[in-house]
């Protein structure tokens, strides 16, 4: 006997398991995909900022490549050790504006919460132009339709997110692994090399190297530190996306924190090594990614591999930004912060408005940059280290006040993080006001102050509506149901058959303006309304002027005052067609009744549908 059947030849009924949203939820290795793109895509440009800002002191600056990317290494340890803390601390995700929320203050919480809006929104716009860039070096007859190019990337990445995070992390994770793997087969092979096998990829371009310089100040060191420092965008994006990973959710998250944070580490030391052993020098045109695969690789399809899986995946990494942006708004909303519909989630576990909202914004920066990289570059990164600072500083309040084991040790680690971060954070802003910077110190208040207004409004909602106060048991009031007519139909009657079931009294109401032809009208919709008799009485509301919705709402307000006590229900009768073009058909005139008196009067709208 088949096993699908029982002994009576019946098929048994196989109850489902409840879909509990966990197969929508990440994995370590799927979060990494989803929302690490950012941080691994910044080896492209981290070790390239380092050395360009070293250049300027000549080829003995340059010899202090490693000793700062071995800082930028260390700060990115204290970093990944505070935000696994942070992940254990805040599991409901949200990251520096969580523990700025638990531990500085309402208002330190929201620059936190500021500084992350706005760095995610500008990694969008940032990492498109990145990548359509590498693009248009490849190929440079499509320059001229960069903007173009960029917003097709957007599109497309928005409706990926659109299906969910875990369907952008299965379709990001081969290029994810394939740009790591590459990385790290030229950092390997690039080791055992005793020179460069190739230097074609520089070739005939200009040297951006500083002539007659031999000398490397304080001040140029801290400006390579804080340069290199944008390697370090994206660390905290696991942290504020917490709640999207599979139960158990913060060491799922914990691990793929641990796991960004040593890739991220042994790439960024081994280029940097590389670029030491083969004296490498910045030039005019040419990444110094590509140089150094030049060098390892040799200028052949390995070379080409590297370019197209670097251009794939910064044009990719905007994802982060989808993928921990919609959280962070979420919580922003459940604290009335942000309009709650910022809260709502569609099928799939997606934040569907938030994705939708960060899509919108910068579509309108890649619009105002006109898909030029520069143009957004100085505004990118100093949101980061504002908001790294401040979850440094609230992990060592937060351990201060846990008083639990080795918390000496903790507080000391997050502490030194906030300091570092914190002259980033200056030193960045100030190397870069001029060059567009200033936007940034503008647009942060800016969005604290909308944040607080939308509290403002939310919170004089909630006193008119009693929120947290036991209300008044409810009661019985007299019913007056208002049913708008202008002709006799069958619509008419199922109007007055809901009406007549909701309310203890009727009435009919029909607009008269004061031309010959509506009045002939009135008068005839009068004579078959005796002759029908519906038990319900026809008052006819004259209108000097050829409006619709002042006469019903002056009725209703003057019903207000003539019968106080009574709740006054407008019942608006509509037709719906079948197909949606039809509904372009219909004249509108119970929207904008319903308009009129939402807006006018305090009575109850209800729109009645007819289906056709």
């Amino acid at each position: 006997m088949s096993a699908l059947t029982t002994e009576n030849g019946a098929t048994p009924v196989v109850e489902e398991p409840p879909d509990t949203g966990a197969r929508h939820k990440l994995t370590t290795v799927t979060g990494l995909a989803a929302l690490s793109l950012d941080a691994m895509a910044s080896v492209a440009y981290g070790p390239e900022a380092i050395v360009l800002v070293l250049a300027a002191a000549g080829g003995y600056g340059l010899g202090f490549t490693l000793p700062v990317t071995l800082a930028i290494a260390g700060l990115l340890a204290v970093l990944v050790a505070s935000y696994r803390q942070v992940i254990a601390a805040f599991p409901d995700g949200g990251g520096s504006y969580a523990v700025a929320k638990a531990h500085l203050g309402r208002r330190t919480s929201l620059v936190a919460a500021g500084s992350l809006v706005l760095d995610y929104v500008l990694n969008v716009a940032v990492a498109v132009t990145a990548g359509v860039a590498a693009l248009t070096s490849a190929f440079p007859e499509l320059y001229g339709d960069r903007l173009w190019i960029c917003l097709a990337v957007l599109v497309l990445i928005t409706a990926v997110n659109l299906r969910g995070i875990v369907e952008s992390a299965r379709a990001f994770l081969v290029p994810t692994a394939v740009f790591i793997g590459a990385i790290l087969v030229l950092i390997v092979v690039g080791l055992f090399r005793d020179g460069p096998v190739s230097t074609a990829a520089s070739a005939g371009h200009a040297s951006v190297l500083a002539d007659n310089a031999t000398t490397v100040g304080a001040l140029l060191l801290l400006k390579a530190f804080a340069s290199g420092c944008s390697a370090l965008t994206g660390v905290e994006a696991i942290a504020n996306a917490v709640p999207s990973f599979r139960a158990p959710a913060a060491r799922r998250a914990m691990r793929a924190e641990v796991a960004l944070g040593a890739l991220l580490g042994v790439m960024l030391i081994g280029l940097s090594v590389l670029i030491s052993r083969f004296g490498l020098q910045p030039v005019e045109g040419v990444t110094v990614l590509a140089q150094l695969a030049d060098a390892s690789l040799g200028h052949n399809w390995a070379f080409y591999v590297i370019q197209f899986a670097t251009m794939v995946l910064l044009a990719l990494s905007a994802n982060t930004s989808f993928g921990g942006l919609p959280v962070l708004l979420k919580l922003l909303a459940r604290d009335n912060y942000l309009p709650h519909v910022f809260g709502l989630k569609a099928d799939r576990q997606v934040h569907r408005h938030g994705v939708v909202w960060l899509a919108v914004v910068s579509a309108g920066l890649l619009v105002f940059s006109g898909g030029d990289t520069n143009t957004l570059v100085p505004l990118f990164a100093i949101g980061v280290f504002v908001g790294f600072t401040i979850a440094q500083t609230g992990m060592v309040l937060h351990w201060n006040r846990e008083r639990g084991p080795k918390w000496a040790a903790k507080s000391l680690l997050n502490g030194l993080g906030a300091v570092l971060t914190g002259i980033s954070a200056i030193v960045v802003t100030a190397t870069k006001f001029h060059d567009g910077a200033w936007l940034i110190v503008i647009a942060l208040p800016v969005l604290v102050l909308a944040f607080e207004t939308v509290h403002r409004a939310y919170g004089r909602i909630g006193e008119r509506l009693g929120v947290g106060r036991i209300p008044e048991p409810p009661h019985r009031e007299r019913s007056l149901v208002l049913v708008p007519v202008s002709s006799l139909t069958r619509l008419t009657s199922e109007a007055l058959t809901a009406a007549v079931s909701l309310g203890d009294e009727v009435r009919a109401l029909t607009v008269c303006h004061s031309d010959p032809e509506d009045q002939a009208a009135t008068e005839a919709l009068e004579r078959d309304w005796a002759l029908w008799n519906p038990g319900v009485p026809l008052v006819r509301l004259p209108s000097e002027r050829r409006s619709l919705g002042r006469p019903i709402t002056a009725y209703v307000r003057d019903l207000g005052r003539t019968e106080p006590g009574t709740q006054v229900t407008v019942l608006i009768p509509e037709a719906e067609p079948e197909r949606l073009w039809q509904r372009a058909l219909q004249n509108q005139r119970g929207a904008v009744v319903a308009h009129a008196v939402r807006r006018d009067t305090n009575a109850v709208v209800c729109r009645l549908r007819f289906r056709c």
